[in-house]
């Protein structure tokens, strides 16, 4: 886990932060003049736990936003490290070259054989431009396509991991066919005859989202949003300004629990107290056990009516009306 010197805050997180720079000030105090100071220290902790609750419990959904893009949260990366074994990489999507933002491989998650995959973003400046932020270029999804028909091939089930502020709007994505190669994908992935479950981690934005969201079972974790544009980019078309990013990000309907209540994914899954970002292991373990009697149950239908369901499942959402 990240060192709480280390550890960054949210303007909301901060009532947090001042309870544990007193439980520091303790230590030192302690430690200086050899005072027992553990009843003290005790009792800052427990209001910590129940700060963490409230703050918690009374999130906004632009608070929600903040926290996907939370700089200490958990990548797909740390997600596969703690939760899986014998992890292999796998790279390049054999035609252009190996896109940074999108990763994958076969894995162990509890005792079965997986391929898991989503985009990547970066800890620091110099990864966040090896990684592009976790906007993938084509070749980062024609990779991710190749990874999931070779799981098909060998009868795997597939597990994306979404992560991303959106596909990468660049000329030169545009010039490979960024806009082909998510269809693509949408395409292959409603047909594909393994298990496929897309878990959104993070942000899940527009069609970068959505190229590798197809799947049988689609959730999202607690404090994560799902939606076709952000609040920003959304307010700056609608009032010409970033300042109403808050009422967009009302507007637009994008938490977990929006998603279900509209049919568009299958189950919210919750978050360690406060967040991901204050304890990764036991964010991965609560994934995990999502997951595997997931597989299970999806394992147990017939490939042919499982593409049927997936179809079904998609061709049936969203509502309109007709004069």
């Amino acid at each position: 886990m990240i060192e709480l010197k280390k550890r960054q805050f949210l303007d909301f997180e901060k009532p947090i932060k001042e309870l544990y720079d007193q439980i520091e000030q303790l230590k030192i105090t302690s430690e200086k003049s050899k005072t027992n100071m553990s009843g003290a220290i005790g009792m800052l902790e427990e209001r910590i736990i129940e700060t963490k609750k409230h703050i918690t419990a009374n999130v906004s959904p632009w608070q929600k936003v903040q926290l996907s893009r939370h700089p200490d949260r958990p990548y797909t990366m740390k997600y596969i490290m703690n939760m899986c074994t014998n992890f292999i990489e796998l790279h390049g999507d054999r035609n252009v070259k190996d896109d940074k933002a999108m990763v994958g491989g076969f894995a162990q998650l509890g005792g079965e054989t997986v391929m898991i995959l989503g985009q990547q973003k970066g800890s620091n400046t110099k990864t966040r431009q090896l990684r592009n932020f976790g906007m993938a270029n084509p070749e980062g999804y024609r990779k991710a396509l190749r990874l999931m028909k070779l799981a098909e091939k060998f009868n795997k089930p597939v597990i994306t991991l979404i992560d991303t502020p959106g596909a990468f709007p660049g000329l030169e994505a545009e010039e490979r066919g960024q806009g082909e190669a998510i269809a693509r994908n949408i395409y292959e992935m409603i047909r594909l005859k393994v298990p496929v479950i897309c878990v959104v981690i993070g942000e899940g934005a527009s069609g970068g989202a959505l190229g590798i969201g197809v799947g049988d079972k689609v959730f999202m974790m607690e404090n994560t949003w799902y939606t076709v544009i952000s609040p920003e980019s959304c307010s700056s078309i609608l009032w010409r300004s970033w300042d109403k990013k808050e009422t967009a990000a009302e507007q637009l309907r994008l938490t977990g629990e929006d998603m279900l209540g509209f049919g568009l994914v299958d189950g919210v899954i919750p978050e360690p107290l406060g967040g991901t970002h204050w304890d990764y292991q036991g964010a991965a373990d609560i994934l995990k056990n999502y997951l595997l009697p997931v597989i299970k149950e999806l394992k147990a239908i017939d490939p042919d009516v499982r593409v049927k369901q997936r179809i079904e499942k998609f061709g049936k959402m969203g509502f309109w009306e007709e004069d």
